[in-house]
């Protein structure tokens, strides 16, 4: 598996979890996804893209075979999809989980478990847990590991592998707060939600204006 950049699994990750998440929003547009990369919640490191560093992380994506563009006939926007579930024959659940590690970085199981509460398929058999087992263990190469877990840390951590091996974390570093209620986790989503609707409708009346003046 070749390894994957920075931008390359922030933005597969923001793909996948709208599409688990908010299915009626997807595809993305590009206005959706460059928010989804850039919001504050949920995001672990929070990042600052540009509109062309998100459609030349796309391109790379594209010639991964790991996401597709959707070409309108009509004058509305492009949008854009992840095929991560199919070109490594994934399950939903295995797909929920690796999209929570792209996003958040290593995570213990009950942050991952808090994490994917609203993605599809992770209540497969055995739950997280088991999917994190199938995920270290059933292909032909891991794609998730258990990190040590150091002295003063109270849980063991995953990490994905997509970009690599993952760096442990210095012994006794405690890393992010525990993970917030799931209320506070919607809110944030729907909040996120909002700011991409705006964008789409600022757009679209941008089109209009624009069909206008070439009909007058």
């Amino acid at each position: 598996m070749d390894e994957l950049g920075a931008e390359e699994v922030r933005v597969l990750g923001c793909l996948v979890e709208k599409d688990h998440t908010t299915p009626e929003q997807y595809p993305l547009t590009m206005n959706a996804l460059l928010l989804a990369c850039n919001q504050a919640s949920n995001r672990t490191p929070t990042v600052a893209y540009d509109a062309e560093t998100v459609e030349l992380t796309l391109g790379l994506l594209r010639e991964r075979g790991l996401a597709r563009v959707l070409l309108s006939s009509s004058n509305r926007a492009t949008k854009y999809r992840h095929v991560l579930d199919e070109h490594f024959a994934m399950t939903d659940g295995e797909v929920a989980v690796l999209a929570v590690l792209f996003l958040r970085g290593s995570q213990t199981l009950n942050e991952l478990r808090t994490r994917t509460e609203r993605y599809r398929g992770v209540d497969e058999l055995g739950g997280v847990e088991a999917v994190l087992e199938r995920l270290a263990t059933r292909y032909d190469e891991p794609y998730v590991r258990r990190l040590e877990r150091h002295p003063g840390q109270r849980e063991e951590r995953w990490a994905h592998l997509f970009s690599g091996e993952p760096a442990d974390p210095p012994p006794g570093a405690e890393r992010a707060p525990a993970p917030r209620s799931g209320t506070t986790e919607r809110l944030a989503t729907v909040e996120g939600e909002l700011t991409a609707l705006r964008a789409d409708l600022q757009a679209l009346q941008r089109e209009v204006e624009a069909l206008r003046e070439l009909l007058s």
